[in-house]
């Protein structure tokens, strides 16, 4: 069976229909068992949360259990499908939740394009979950929903289609921008796609070093510029430069990066010729990027590339940032991920990408890996990740005040999340 959609729809029908399913984590197998699961049993811990609502994390799944919430109306560059055609790819974040960082998820699929509704019915779950993760949720509602709900809740909100990418795309920055023997504060950056995706990538750059007069940020239409039409919210206005350049073409004339959040072929073989020396391209969008992986490496051998697939070279993957972030900080209790938590993960997943590459990891791509043009980023399959980043962003709410409950000893840390990951990885 070689056609792919007859392989995807297979593997999703066949067995059980879906890709998750409830397990219980105590037994039921005895009148005892019952009467511990359920009543009279159950009493118990009711009572003991109603004077003390933190034990809610000591006798339920609470603390290790995350909310995908979506109401389908921008899947992964499928567009506005609706809450029902959503539900596979909430499925399938909460397989890679469990896979990667060992969370459980509910997958909460909403039939409404109302922000407001989202919130309130999200704020109403909040006694259910240690965290929630927004997922294809189209802009600009997505920045007033997590924006709100970062405000008035006291678990970690996180919109991944934002935040996931613009922080592994930063770690393959930093290390692209070593690589091509760039200084970032130096780079001319092109980013194309202004959606919720982009802006997040340019904020996210700008904090890693790159000068926001240096940045050029592009729609469908061209450079958003001052007294541009597109220059319609308060999300893009910082990012509106005065300048007479209008063209995507133009603003790559002499350009060292561009990052692609937008379309296939975007990016033009001529347009690509006009880059700077050892440029370097973020091709992202997906299934087919804005240039194709061997036209870019034909048309400039110098080229830096990396894609959202996984077929080429650097793949900017949400699956290296989501699990590990939310592990960090769920297991610190932590009130929100901040700022400096998402780049203390981009600079862990940068620093992971010179280590030497493990012999699982060789064995799991077939082929051996190191720090160069064509190995920017770690892999999702490497085991390490979760130590390097989950401690990273764990860290990094210590620092800022935002754990409940710090860590102190982290190598004890690291020891028990290799432990907690050996099922899954053996």
């Amino acid at each position: 069976m070689n056609n792919l959609k007859e392989r995807a729809l297979s593997y999703h029908e066949l067995n059980k229909p879906g890709k998750i399913e409830v397990i219980a984590s105590k037994p039921c197998v005895t009148a005892e068992d019952l009467s511990m699961a359920y009543t009279p049993g159950v009493a118990e811990p009711v009572l003991e949360i109603d004077q003390n609502p933190e034990t809610v994390y000591k006798y339920t799944s609470k603390a290790n259990l995350v909310g995908v919430v979506s109401n389908g109306t921008a899947i992964l560059g499928l567009g506005n499908r609706g809450a029902l055609a959503s539900k596979p790819v909430m499925e399938g974040k909460a397989v890679l939740f469990k896979r990667f960082a060992d969370i459980d998820c509910f997958d909460i699929e909403l039939n409404t394009e109302d922000p407001d509704k989202i919130i309130e019915i999200v704020k109403i779950m909040e006694p259910t979950f240690g965290g929630i993760n927004l997922e294809d949720i189209k802009s600009p509602e997505c920045f007033i929903i997590e924006q709100k709900l970062i405000e008035e809740c006291k678990i970690p909100v996180f919109h991944d289609d934002q935040h996931g990418t613009a922080i592994i795309t930063t770690a393959g920055l930093i290390n692209a921008a070593e690589v091509a023997g760039k200084e970032i504060k130096g780079l001319k950056v092109v980013i194309n796609g202004a959606g919720a995706a982009g802006i997040s990538v340019a904020k996210m750059f700008v904090k890693a070093g790159v000068l926001i007069e240096n940045l050029f940020l592009c729609d469908k239409n061209g450079i958003i510029y001052k007294g541009s039409p597109d220059c319609n919210n308060i999300h893009r206005e910082p990012f509106a430069r005065e300048t007479n350049l209008r063209t995507l073409e133009e603003a790559l004339d002499g350009a060292d990066v561009f990052a692609g959040l937008s379309a296939a072929g975007a990016l033009k073989p001529e347009f690509l010729k006009k880059m700077a020396k050892n440029p370097i391209v973020f091709a992202m969008a997906n299934p087919t990027p804005e240039i194709d992986y061997n036209l870019a490496k034909s048309t400039r051998e110098d080229i830096i590339m990396a894609t959202g697939r996984s077929d080429y070279p650097n793949q900017i993957n949400n699956v290296l940032g989501f699990p590990f972030i939310f592990r960090g900080a769920l297991d610190v209790r932590a009130t929100k991920i901040s700022e400096g938590m998402k780049m203390a993960a981009a600079k862990a997943l940068a620093s992971l990408a010179k280590e030497p590459v493990p012999r699982e990891v060789i064995d799991a791509y077939g082929a051996n890996f190191s720090f160069g043009p064509d190995y920017i980023v770690p892999k999702p399959f490497d085991p390490r990740v979760i130590e390097w980043a989950s401690v990273a962003v764990a860290k990094a709410a210590c620092d800022e005040g935002l754990a409940k409950y710090p860590i102190t000893d982290w190598d004890g840390y690291k020891s028990e999340l290799r432990n907690r990951m050996k099922k899954h990885w053996n």
